[in-house]
């Protein structure tokens, strides 16, 4: 079974995935992860990649486009994969297309994890993370981070720049904007399901595990 994951910033994706991975054996192809191996093993679309990161500019589309095709090639995905953060675009998702068509792969489903905007940004203005060993704790469902103190370590929580109102707000247009497109063009594609992400994270597990077992 290959998956991609679409989902608001907040919206439980990464939860989704890292389950899927656990129940399934699915491989996890992630931009970000495929970019700082890249880099680090100092390969030659990874030294590419570097160039622009540095510079602090974005990465091309080709670029990217070329990590994921030597992703998608790697012996794990043989038993299929999710796609977690990628494509953003309806230009790399055309891309994409086009690489999977080449390596004689499909998509089978585009999962996205829907959630009520005003619980995103109740769910991402709550988060608090741990200065001393980075752990995110969430003061509406975990009572004990409300002190300020590490319930792990001792060290003090704070909230994120990007996690006030505001920036979180505007985090939620900039993805609704970017997403809609891509929404669409799978939905044309027939292979957009959908997954109430207000439930509980067993629930929402349960809706998009039978839709990969379908």
């Amino acid at each position: 079974m290959n998956v991609m994951l679409l989902g608001a910033p907040g919206a439980g994706k990464g939860t989704q995935a890292a389950k899927l991975i656990e129940s399934f054996g699915l491989a996890h192809i992630s931009t970000g992860d495929i970019l700082r191996k890249a880099v680090a093993d100092q390969t030659p679309l990874g030294l590419e990649a570097k160039s622009y990161m540095d510079k602090g500019e974005l990465v091309p589309d080709e670029v990217v486009i070329g990590l994921v095709r030597e992703r998608l090639q790697q012996p794990d995905t043989e038993a299929g994969f999710i796609l977690d953060g990628f494509p953003r675009t309806v230009v790399q998702a055309e891309a994409l297309d086009g690489v999977l068509a080449d390596l004689g792969k499909k998509l089978d489903a585009v999962i996205t994890v829907d959630v009520d905007k005003n619980a995103l940004i109740t769910r991402l203005t709550a988060r608090r993370t741990c200065t001393a060993c980075g752990k995110i704790f969430n003061v509406v469902t975990q009572p004990e981070s409300t002190t300020g103190v590490c319930p792990a370590c001792g060290g003090e929580l704070m909230q994120r720049d990007d996690d006030t109102v505001e920036t979180v707000t505007n985090r939620l247009d900039v993805y609704e904007r970017s997403t809609l497109p891509l929404i669409g063009y799978y939905r044309d594609a027939g292979l957009l399901r959908s997954v109430d992400g207000n439930l509980p994270v067993d629930d929402v597990f349960a809706q998009v595990k039978a839709i990969i077992e379908e």
